[in-house]
């Protein structure tokens, strides 16, 4: 199969505006969110005040991507995730199994940005928890500078309402 691409009269090959070095200067806050980042926090705030780690960790590794035509995905997983002692997955061990999937999160959908109440809503359409698939996950958002930090509502996850608080650093 051929695709046509056909020249504009200075022998350029046009494309789209978000891949000008000035896409993300068109005032839009959705356009703000395009690119990669990468997880430079992840703290919790539990009912009572006090401030915890993630469940991944103090100091997890994450990536969270967002694309122009509203799409979205986002991977974490502790630092300290063993290997498997075989590389062949359907050998692993029902406590590799378990250990791998406590240590890593990620989901992938489209996403809404409410630019007037400053939150983002991601529409999960694959997960690796099974409960997510086909849910909404609503973030409060805030830009400062190269950062992007993603508040949740309270959420009930592990029996008392919590906070998370991502902040996410953008990659050039």
């Amino acid at each position: 199969m051929s695709v046509a691409i056909t020249a504009t009269t200075s022998g350029r090959i046009p494309t789209p505006d978000y891949f000008s070095p000035n896409w993300r200067s068109s005032g839009s806050v959705k356009a703000q969110f395009i690119g990669t980042w990468k997880l430079v926090s992840w703290k919790i705030e539990q009912a009572d005040g006090e401030v915890t780690d993630s469940p991944l960790g103090p100091n997890p590794l994450g990536w969270i991507m967002y694309q122009p035509r509203g799409r979205m995905c986002v991977a974490l997983m502790r630092p300290d995730r063993r290997k498997f002692t075989s590389n062949n997955l359907m050998e692993a061990t029902p406590d590799e199994i378990k250990t791998g999937f406590e240590g890593y999160m990620s989901y992938c959908g489209s996403y809404e940005v409410n630019e007037r109440e400053r939150f983002i809503i991601h529409h999960l359409q694959l997960s690796w928890f099974p409960n997510w698939i086909e849910t909404d996950q609503k973030r409060y958002f805030e830009f400062t500078g190269n950062r992007l930090t993603l508040k949740t509502p309270p959420v009930t996850l592990v029996g008392a309402a919590q906070v998370h608080r991502l902040i996410w650093e953008r990659l050039e």
